[in-house]
């Protein structure tokens, strides 16, 4: 996977900022893999969490690794090493972790020995494709940073017969409903009866936002698949399938390392500078003996 430095480097920069002492204890919870920090928040206020032996009533609380926090009586384990998956999220399941409808999510579908993960960003119900997941709400929030402009890319099916001039506005940025919209990578790869296939890249990642800038210049999307977030790819990953990301590449693309003591610590390891072999002083001439210089 190539690398991309800048998103890198403001990976480490965050990573930092997030790992520093004290933190939020919504956000302690947060990483130790509890819940999110609104579900977090939630357990506060009905008096489930304690610290240092008395329950607190408010997430405005900075704690550190020293102190002692339960969640309905039980001690809070340290939090894990931050960790990231790749997962093809098939058609019809929603990203989220209850839905309102009683739908199935991606998270009903995952392996019984997947700790509690958190998505980055959505796919929608009718979308699939590659859905990045990761215990770390630290990684989360970075890889969903606008300011860090990963790009995204997708194949998309359309109904019609699209050429480059119908794709130019998508290049050049559409406003929808007085909604901006960034300009796209549009390429057209091929038509294929009453439907065309595109392949299209973007940074910004609203809502429904391919769907709705399609309909926009007259193109109705009946399929569409997520095939790479930023160095990611989702490659011959079957739909339901889930592959984790080595703790090696997620130091290389995002500067973080799984320290020993359960979370991340993001660094620079400093290059060492060249051994120089010590030049060996040549013997004196022996006295008595003649020179052979």
């Amino acid at each position: 996977m190539p690398r991309d430095p800048a998103f890198r480097f403001a990976c480490q920069t965050a990573m930092r900022a997030d790992m520093s002492d004290p933190e939020r204890i919504a956000k302690r919870l947060s990483r130790a893999g509890i819940a999110s920090r609104r579900e977090a928040e939630r357990m506060i206020a009905e008096g489930r969490v304690t610290v240092n032996g008395s329950i607190i009533d408010s997430p405005a609380l900075n704690v550190t690794e020293r102190d002692q926090i339960t969640v309905d009586g039980k001690p809070v384990a340290e939090a894990e090493r931050p960790r990231l998956w790749l997962y093809h999220k098939p058609t019809g399941l929603v990203t989220t972790a209850k839905d309102e409808k009683g739908r199935e999510t991606v998270f009903d579908k995952l392996p019984e020995d997947m700790p509690r993960v958190m998505s980055v960003g959505r796919l929608d119900l009718n979308s699939e494709g590659l859905l990045l997941l990761t215990n770390d709400g630290g990684i989360k929030r970075k890889l969903e940073l606008p300011a860090t402009g990963w790009l995204r890319k997708y194949r998309v099916r359309v109904k019609g017969a699209p050429t480059e001039a119908t794709l130019e506005p998508l290049r050049k940025g559409l406003v929808i409903e007085g909604e901006r919209f960034q300009g796209m990578e549009a390429t057209l790869d091929r038509q294929q009866g009453a439907n065309a296939w595109l392949t299209i890249g973007l940074r910004e990642g609203k809502n429904r936002e391919i769907r709705r800038a399609m309909a926009e210049i007259g193109l109705e999307v009946n399929r569409l698949i997520r095939i790479s977030y930023g160095p990611f790819r989702l490659g011959t990953l079957k739909p339901g399938e889930v592959e984790e990301i080595k703790p090696r590449v997620l130091r290389d693309q995002l500067g973080i390392e799984a320290a020993v003591e359960g979370h991340a610590v993001a660094k620079d390891k400093p290059k060492r500078p060249p051994v120089r072999k010590k030049s060996t002083p040549r013997p004196l001439d022996r006295p008595g003996r003649p020179s052979r210089r």
